[in-house]
């Protein structure tokens, strides 16, 4: 269960595609006493507190009432690699500081805790040996992003073709939670994992 890296060594890689319901699992691990590090929360406040630079970098139309218009930002990052790259470069240090120093406090506990990184397997940005991916197939994963973000389907395609496909994703995984069906299932999957993770302290 522990990993080498004593940076990490009680912690467990949450991940998987977008709309495959990382967040709904993170929520239940958490119901479960599991301590949690949200990657794109600590994202999202590091942009808050750094609206000077993102107008240095992409220009004033991605900032509206004082903070990042995270919408119009993600819309440029998507479509443009080298706007990409700019974002990621400035942001992605800021974010391991900050999981580096939250994971010290949790590792005091000297018991698994999560931490929830969207992109893991992608970016390789964290030496954490243990992972779980939350899986749901392509088509389900295109059917809840058209639901929740009132996408068509062709823009669902194209943001999940942009990560890695979640069936590689699934190969990689060292626990696998399957949210393909209802959220009774997935409470009994987030369980059945929980004891497995417990087992293997």
């Amino acid at each position: 269960m522990q990993n080498d890296n004593k940076e990490f060594s009680h912690a467990i890689a949450l991940t998987g595609g977008i709309a495959t319901g990382k967040s709904t699992v993170a929520s239940l691990f958490m119901m479960h006493g599991f301590l949690t590090i949200d990657a794109d929360k600590i994202a999202h406040k590091i942009l808050d507190e750094n609206v000077s630079k993102i107008i240095e970098l992409f220009g004033e139309k991605y900032i509206k009432d004082n903070k990042v218009d995270r919408k119009e930002l993600g819309n440029l990052i998507f479509n443009n690699e080298i706007e990409k790259k700019k974002l990621e470069n400035f942001i992605h240090p800021l974010i391991k500081e900050q999981i580096i120093k939250d994971a010290r406090v949790f590792e005091e506990q000297k018991k698994p805790y999560l931490i929830d990184i969207p992109l893991f397997f992608e970016n390789k940005n964290y030496d954490i040996r243990n992972s779980i991916v939350v899986y749901t197939p392509k088509d389900t994963q295109i059917e809840r992003l058209t639901a929740r973000d009132g996408s068509t389907k062709e823009e669902a395609l194209s943001r999940i073709n942009n990560q890695m496909d979640i069936e590689d994703k699934k190969l990689l995984a060292n626990y696998i939670i399957d949210n393909s069906l209802n959220l009774k299932n997935l409470q009994k999957e987030v369980e059945r994992i929980k004891k497995e993770l417990l087992e293997n302290i």
